[in-house]
Parts: C-alpha cells; sequence; structure tokens
C-alpha cells in the first residue's frame, strides 16, 4: 500500500501509475509486479443458544406460547449505543423465544 507524500491519502493503481484519491496526485509505482489485494476470511463461531439452559438466569415471566411463569433472560444491543438494550426470554418448558424492549 502506497500512501501520498502530498497529502498522506491512500494512493490506488490507474494505468500503470499510482494516483492519489485525494488530491490527484501521480507517482510511478514503486513495486514491479501486479499488486494484488488479499484479504483473509475467519469462519467465525456464532454462538447460538442450542441447549435449553445454557448457563442463562432465569425470571419470573409468563410464557405467551404455554402460560409457563418462568423463563430464561439475556440482554443483546441491537439499536444504537445511546439507546436500550433488547431483553430476550426463553421459555424453561417449551423453549418459545421472545422479546421485550422499553
Amino acid at each position: 500500500m502506497e500512501f501520498c507524500p502530498d497529502c498522506k491519502s491512500i494512493m490506488i493503481p490507474k494505468q500503470g501509475v499510482m494516483v492519489c484519491r485525494k488530491c490527484g496526485r501521480k507517482v510511478q509505482k514503486k513495486e514491479s509486479g501486479p499488486m494484488v489485494s488479499r484479504t483473509n476470511q475467519l469462519d467465525r463461531v456464532v454462538p447460538v443458544l442450542e441447549e435449553v439452559s445454557a448457563g442463562l438466569p432465569t425470571t419470573r415471566m409468563r410464557c405467551p406460547e404455554c402460560g409457563n411463569d418462568t423463563a430464561y433472560w439475556w440482554l443483546r444491543q441491537l439499536r444504537s449505543a445511546d439507546e436500550s438494550e433488547v431483553r430476550f426470554f426463553r421459555c424453561t418448558k417449551c423453549s418459545n423465544t421472545w422479546r421485550e424492549y422499553d
């Protein structure tokens, strides 16, 4: 990756030269070979609540599906940081999952 000597912005290859995206300055490429951009992508494991409890705390909350009065609960920040978290509940009896907003 090359940076513009004038404005320090990233330069991109165009027609055999490096061109600054910000000020337009053109500079000869320093490398003799072609420019290749590579991204390493990692397989990510996203935890999903597969087990019924998964070590979650419980609370007294009525399930809208079966009427059971105990549910596991957890919080997630789904909206912007200045808004409140969303509360999720999962019934201990039928595993129905629902959410509650503020």
